[in-house]
């Protein structure tokens, strides 16, 4: 894995595991754009900027038990074009969800982010 594919690997465990908003915000300037767009789904606009990705965590986390957390499994990359594949559960369970984050790194920091979740979960 190169430097480049820490950064998506630190948005899960920094970001996307924090469950205190106000780090989390301080940490987001660090992995990401100030301008990025986080792409949920493919029926819905981006979410865009640490605020609105921010408050997206929070009302997530809200619905997971407080042992929940991701797992990292796959990482790789081509130029600017990261992915990483991952799961979400408490530990030593099996997980709840799992999927794969797409970034677009520009500059050293995430400034597009593409979640696609497994669909069998």
């Amino acid at each position: 894995m190169n430097d480049l594919s820490k950064i998506l690997e630190n948005s899960l465990l920094q970001i996307w595991n924090n469950r205190n908003a106000e780090e989390r915000l301080n940490i987001m300037k660090n992995i990401y754009s100030p301008e990025i767009d986080f792409f949920e789904d493919n029926t819905g606009a981006a979410i865009t900027g640490y605020d609105a990705i921010n408050e997206l965590i929070e009302k997530l986390q809200i619905n997971w038990p407080a042992e929940f957390e991701f797992s990292l499994h796959k990482a790789q990359g081509n130029h600017n074009v990261h992915y990483i594949t991952w799961s979400l559960g408490a530990p030593g369970q099996p997980p709840v969800a799992s999927g794969m984050d797409i970034a677009i790194i520009e500059n050293e920091k995430i400034k597009s982010l593409y979640l696609y979740l497994d669909s069998s979960k």
